[in-house]
């Protein structure tokens, strides 16, 4: 069963909907030992950096994010979600994130020409051997098209971590995975047939 971290973000149920489009179980909860149970478990997010944590901290699942991660349960972070598994963002200082992850978010430089929030389709480069996107290798000329909605961007520390990355007016780590945590900037549920087969990659680990 697939658990989707409830804390009040934006875009839980586009979600849960891809999930089961799949023919996967899952639930939206914020429930701790249901969260606990779960094979495996999402972290979306739409929205500002500082109030997610608030609303994390809020239902106490901050703590039990790490709990979960350490116990090596499949986890993805989601836009918001990925930015929240690092130590803080530009756009809320002083608000600590999870720091699961090492790296720094940061704003996207303003460039002329290119809009900010950056919304719309770009095309990754997809780097190493990511789990996530297994069949996706084919066309490593353009990669796989997907979806952005995002004013703040990752740098990773270590671009070991790295598997996919995207260019706007910055490179930018689109999507990372370290040992069972998994993360993308994107949506893989907005992203069409490509993003679904993200979402079904991480659901059959």
């Amino acid at each position: 069963m697939i658990a989707i971290i409830d804390y009040d973000a934006g875009n839980l149920k586009s979600v849960e909907k891809a999930f089961r489009f799949l023919g996967q179980e899952c639930t939206v909860t914020r429930d701790r030992e249901e969260l606990r149970r779960a094979d495996k478990v999402v972290l979306p997010g739409v929205g500002s950096f500082g109030e997610a944590m608030s609303q994390l901290k809020k239902y106490e699942l901050d703590k039990l994010i790490g709990e979960i991660a350490a116990e090596q349960i499949p986890f993805l972070g989601i836009c918001l979600g990925l930015q929240l598994l690092f130590a803080g963002s530009e756009e809320s200082g002083g608000v600590e994130g999870l720091g699961i992850l090492p790296g720094d978010i940061l704003r996207i430089p303003s460039v002329k020409g290119l809009k900010i929030p950056h919304i719309g389709w770009n095309s990754l480069t997809l780097t190493g051997d990511g789990r996530l996107f297994r069949e996706l290798y084919a066309d490593q000329q353009t990669g796989p098209y997907v979806y952005f909605v995002h004013s703040y961007y990752l740098a990773a520390s270590d671009r070991r971590i790295v598997t996919a990355s995207t260019e706007y007016g910055v490179t930018i780590h689109a999507s990372v995975e370290q040992g069972n945590i998994f993360a993308c900037q994107f949506h893989p549920e907005k992203s069409g047939a490509a993003g679904l087969k993200i979402l079904e990659n991480f659901a059959v680990l």
